[in-house]
């Protein structure tokens, strides 16, 4: 019986529905040949393409990252410059990378790399700005550079330690646990969403956003919640590389694994803001 599985990720709903596919990454089924239709492949006779390797994943990635990271530090300067583009570059880029990311998801072009290196660069503007503003202005009781160090030494630390426990299996990616992880995540959302509807009425709204207790607990689910949707998202990449996706697809998996390191890494520098604030 061939087990369906989902992702927390939107870029990765549209993927194959095999069964197996943990601790696999990177590796092709023998006769895995039919191509997800879900991303355009295979509707009709084409030029034969190369198949996506784990390769290609990680170099599209570290292309992706490695965007966001140009620009990221761009927007620091800049902001520490004036820090009147804060907030413009906070909304702006957020609300860009936003919309480019359901262009790509509900338009089918997970695929199109200029999709993917704009979110990339309007994500840098929108986490340089924000950054500047948990480390320089929320957070009072260390170093700037500490403080985002520290974040981004523990996205990464997170990012590799599911990669290994995907990689040897130690959870197994099933039917129950994607279940579980989407609730949580639909819980977070409403959560989010509640609290900024119940702030235009009470001070803090719930407090999920104040620095207080309840503040640092709804954090480290978030951080949770969005470690074990890297599970998710290394599964569905691996669904990708066994269906003998084109290279191009990798752009995708650069996207949907990309869309979740961001949320981690706010997630993380607001909780290192609650500890260092006055």
């Amino acid at each position: 019986m061939c087990t369906v599985r989902t992702t927390s990720n939107p870029v990765f709903r549209n993927l194959p529905k095999q069964e197996g596919g943990y601790a696999r990454f990177g590796s092709a089924q023998a006769g895995a040949t039919q191509i997800p239709q879900e991303y355009g492949y295979g509707q009709q006779p084409q030029t034969p393409q190369r198949a996506m390797t784990i390769d290609d994943v990680v170099t599209k990635t570290g292309i992706t990252l490695g965007v966001l990271t140009l620009t990221a530090i761009v927007s620091y300067l800049l902001v520490g410059n004036n820090t009147d583009l804060a907030m413009p570059f906070v909304i702006g880029g957020g609300l860009i990378g936003f919309v480019l990311v359901m262009v790509a998801t509900f338009g089918r072009k997970m695929d199109n790399p200029a999709i993917v290196l704009a979110y990339a660069a309007c994500e840098g503007v929108f986490l340089g700005a924000l950054s500047f503003l948990f480390a320089n202005m929320l957070a009072a009781g260390v170093a700037a550079s500490t403080l985002i160090g520290q974040a981004v030494l523990g996205t990464f630390g997170v990012f590799f330690g599911m990669l290994v426990v995907y990689k040897t299996g130690a959870i197994r990616v099933t039917p129950r646990l994607t279940r579980m992880i989407i609730g949580g995540l639909i819980g977070v959302v409403v959560l989010m969403i509640g609290n900024l509807v119940a702030s235009f009425f009470t001070d803090g709204g719930f407090g999920l956003r104040d620095g207080g207790t309840v503040a640092i607990i709804f954090s480290l689910v978030c951080i949770g919640l969005a470690a074990f949707s890297f599970l998710l998202d290394f599964d569905a990449a691996d669904q990708l590389i066994r269906a003998q996706a084109p290279e191009k697809a990798a752009w995708g998996i650069a996207l949907g694994l990309t869309v979740t390191l961001v949320w981690l890494y706010v997630e993380i520098l607001r909780l290192l803001s609650y500890f260092n604030s006055d």
